[in-house]
């Protein structure tokens, strides 16, 4: 039987890839850092965990309404005003399996065949994906490592179709962490309202910034820019509970009803347990992040200094999210390799570190490295890859 066109133009998720790549190198008792991976390496606070326990104890393992427990949404709706000064009803909130899949459902009901999305590079794997299984092509505008890879408004104009539905901003950036200035969101935003594009914003890394920059909900600038916008984030990053898999969106009451029409064919409902879960992380007055946030500066600055310091490898500093992602394609050609790739594939196969190749993302002369491990491991890993590079060098020559 042949497959589906839609799932054969899939690219497999490189971060995925390479974990498996990894994966199969500790089973043959290889010493392997792996730096792929996407979600915070502390556990989901205790007081989450028995929210959940004392849901199961309750009973609460029944049906849920498709979009969500209204005490959840009227939870997230408390944090949108507090955190991002935004007002929305439960009406314009739905609960979803994870941030991936409220993006996944947006996509599924705003897109015909052959619509367009444009989407910086370099983003997040799944984003074209997504926008491909929805049948919508996705369109890709540089953002160029010399503007912290971020868009401009000149960029995002000339991008612009008849076809355009769509533009998705990601601030705090995975993989870059760079992110979007208020004044740098206002001016996307007016290109967005001027030609009818919606703006997705995809929040999920607010709580992770290290700097004194403040996230800013591309929303919060107007009314007019609020109703034009669908707001994506969830408890994944800022809680440590990915595994839960508890998203939202939020935005005009009409998406995000057809949002919930389609989850009740899809789901039926996210996971009832996990909703508890969620509904305690956001009515605590505790806020995980501190904590996090502290612990992942940390190691920001000890493995960016250390990267530093290693010969053909560029890298401009993150405000946000748990990723470096550095440039370098002066190391690969000085070791005599022609793509990034071949370098990341000879890093993993000699030093036994796994780090994702930036092809994956839409730069290809870069590679993304997770901090979201200890600071030891950290340090050896930076070790591991000076070395390579200098012996791979000194081959070379």
């Amino acid at each position: 039987m042949e497959l589906a066109t839609r799932v054969q133009s899939l690219t497999p998720s490189s971060t995925l890839a390479i974990s498996a790549k990894a994966k199969v190198l500790k089973e043959q008792g290889k010493d392997v850092i792996g730096l792929g991976v996407g979600e915070p390496d502390f556990n989901t606070p205790a007081f989450i965990n028995e929210a959940a326990i004392h849901a199961i104890h309750d009973g609460k393992t029944k049906y849920t309404p498709a979009s969500g427990l209204v005490e959840l949404k009227k939870a997230i709706a408390h944090k949108l005003e507090k955190d991002n000064g935004l007002s929305y009803g439960t009406d314009q909130i739905i609960i979803t399996n994870g941030a991936k899949h409220a993006l996944y459902t947006l996509f599924q009901v705003i897109l015909n065949q052959e619509d367009e999305v444009i989407i910086p590079a370099p983003y997040w794997v799944s984003y074209p994906e997504q926008v491909k299984l929805a049948q919508g092509n996705p369109v890709f505008v540089q953002g160029l490592e010399e503007n912290d890879f971020k868009i401009t408004p000149e960029q995002l104009e000339k991008a612009i179709t008849n076809k355009t539905k769509a533009l998705i901003i990601n601030s705090p950036s995975n993989p870059t962490g760079m992110m979007y200035h208020q004044s740098e969101l206002k001016k996307l935003a007016e290109v967005c309202l001027k030609h009818d594009v919606l703006i997705i914003s995809d929040e999920i890394y607010e709580k992770l910034i290290y700097t004194a920059d403040e996230h800013i909900s591309v929303a919060s600038i107007s009314s007019e820019i609020k109703e034009n916008t669908v707001v994506i984030n969830g408890v994944s990053k800022s809680h440590a509970m990915t595994g839960w898999r508890i998203g939202y969106a939020a935005g005009p009451a009409k998406l995000i009803k057809a949002m919930s029409d389609h989850a009740s064919h899809a789901t039926s409902n996210p996971n009832s347990i996990a909703q508890y879960a969620a509904l305690a992380a956001y009515q605590s007055d505790e806020d995980p992040t501190v904590e996090m946030r502290k612990i992942f500066k940390d190691r920001l600055d000890t493995f960016f200094n250390l990267l530093a310091e290693i010969p053909g490898i560029h890298c401009k500093k993150p405000k946000g999210a748990f990723y470096l992602f550095p440039n370098v394609k002066e190391a690969a050609r000085a070791a005599g390799y022609v793509t990034v790739d071949e370098w990341a594939e000879a890093l993993l196969e000699e030093e036994n570190v796994a780090l994702v190749p930036g092809s994956g993302f839409g730069a290809p002369d870069n590679v993304r490295l997770s901090y979201a491990t200890s600071k030891e491991v950290l340090i050896d890993a930076a070790n591991r890859i000076k070395r390579f590079v200098n012996k791979q060098t000194a081959k070379a020559n």
